[in-house]
């Protein structure tokens, strides 16, 4: 399974054999077979049966995708790339720039 402190140390063919045996406990518990995930991700039989074996080295970001929302997992997509927090120096920087108060005309 893969982990946050072991994921380094795995190559990505490694690390997409993991996801492939994830994805097919999903799928499973999605009770859902091969067949019908396949057909409503428009991707191959045989690409879905070799990402699930841990066989699709090369499997592309859109079948992935498709496949993610195949079993309403597309949402997890968000965690691969999260929003970078704003620095210290840029909030300050922000905050600077608001106005420290509204004055009303006359």
């Amino acid at each position: 399974m893969l982990t946050k402190d072991n994921i380094q140390g795995l190559s990505n063919a490694e690390i997409i054999q993991s996801l492939g045996a994830q994805y097919k406990t999903y799928r499973l518990c999605a009770e859902l077979t091969q067949k019908e995930v396949a057909e409503k991700a428009g991707v191959s039989l045989i690409t879905l049966r070799a990402f699930e074996n841990g066989k699709a080295v090369n499997i592309t970001m859109g079948n992935l995708l498709a496949l993610l929302r195949v079993i309403e997992q597309l949402e997890g997509i968000t965690e691969i790339l999260p929003e970078i927090p704003i620095s210290p120096y840029q909030l300050l920087k922000l905050q600077s720039k608001q106005k420290k108060r509204i004055r009303h005309g006359k």
